[in-house]
């Protein structure tokens, strides 16, 4: 009994906690943590300037599990601080911001947008189910991500749509699924054992 309600009282507690202001300042330098380990996660492709990276399953994931402010503003200050030359961009380009104005500046501009659209869409479909929601939430993502990402990157080079299709999202598209059905899965699972 006792040990049943010291773990009620620690779960109020910290539930407290995430929902202040220095808990949820607390959770987006750690979601800037997570999103800049995950860009270090790296892989070049000879025909594109976009590499591989997990960047975009811990935007989704942070999105889903900070809610669209907190992911928002997580995003917005991890941009901040690549911009000021802290090492949390993918190592595959200039870092800093030459790396946003470069031709994967589209992909990083996305990122809190997309973050935000993550923690809305997955608290505003209550009728489906957890996983279904985040799924939903990870492709509206996903989504944003692609349009800034190829646009910007079509701006940039000059190209045409067909080469903008071949080097900014049809690589990438079997990879988006995975990292889609990932966080989702791991959103679930945080959720399950957060009702426990």
């Amino acid at each position: 009994m006792h040990s049943t309600l010291s773990q009620t009282s620690l779960a109020q507690r910290t539930e407290s906690f995430t929902q202040s202001l220095p808990g949820k300042a607390t959770l987006a330098v750690g979601a800037t943590v997570l999103v800049a380990a995950c860009a270090h996660i790296s892989f070049p492709l000879p025909f594109t300037p976009v590499p591989l990276t997990l960047q975009t399953f811990a935007v989704i994931l942070v999105g889903m599990a900070l809610g669209p402010v907190v992911g928002f503003s997580a995003l917005a200050l991890y941009l901040i601080e690549g911009a000021a030359g802290m090492p949390v961009f993918s190592p595959q380009g200039p870092g800093g911001v030459a790396q946003l104005v470069g031709a994967t500046g589209g992909y990083l501009f996305s990122y809190p947008l997309a973050a935000a659209a993550a923690g809305w869409a997955v608290r505003a479909l209550p009728q489906m189910s957890r996983y279904a929601r985040a799924a939903v939430a990870g492709l509206a993502a996903t989504v944003i991500i692609f349009a800034l990402g190829a646009g910007w990157m079509a701006y940039f080079g000059h190209l045409s749509t067909v080469a903008v299709w071949t080097l900014a999202i049809v690589p990438f598209l079997p990879g988006e699924a995975v990292k889609i059905a990932s966080a989702s899965g791991i959103y679930s699972a945080l959720q399950r054992a957060r009702r426990s």
